[in-house]
């Protein structure tokens, strides 16, 4: 898409620290980090979200996104890490092309990425159940 930051990173239009590549993704660093060492995956593929995203890509994003993992987490010596993925205004995504947040945690960083639990009663929960039950 023309007007996507994304696509234009993908290309090579916009410059970006690149820390790895391959035919289908992108792995940089995020140019407005929430901690030190915090990555993206981007799909070089123009698609907007997780409910447009082919689940079979989707398995291989998430493969890359382990191995980056581990090998970040070697070279800079975190051992926590909160992994991200937002999907529309109301859940946080500003670039609607789908990436992957890998986001390194340290001891008293102070970063907070949290959310209030609801209080749900059994049988609100098993209203639930029933609603999500599937067979795939």
């Amino acid at each position: 898409m023309s007007d996507c930051i994304f696509c234009k990173i993908v290309s090579g239009e916009f410059a970006s620290a690149t820390i790895y590549e391959n035919e289908e993704f992108k792995v940089i660093l995020d140019r407005f980090p929430g901690n030190e060492g915090h990555v993206l995956i981007l799909a070089k593929n123009h698609v907007a979200n997780i409910f447009e995203i082919d689940p079979d890509q989707a398995g291989r994003l998430f493969k890359l996104a382990s191995i980056v993992a581990k090998e970040m987490q070697k070279r800079l010596g975190f051992t926590h890490m909160n992994v991200m993925q937002n999907n529309g205004t109301i859940a946080g995504q500003s670039v609607f092309h789908f990436h992957l947040h890998l986001i390194p945690r340290y001891e008293n960083d102070g970063i907070t990425i949290a959310y209030k639990p609801l209080e749900l009663s059994d049988e609100q929960i098993e209203t639930m159940r029933k609603k999500l039950e599937m067979t795939i």
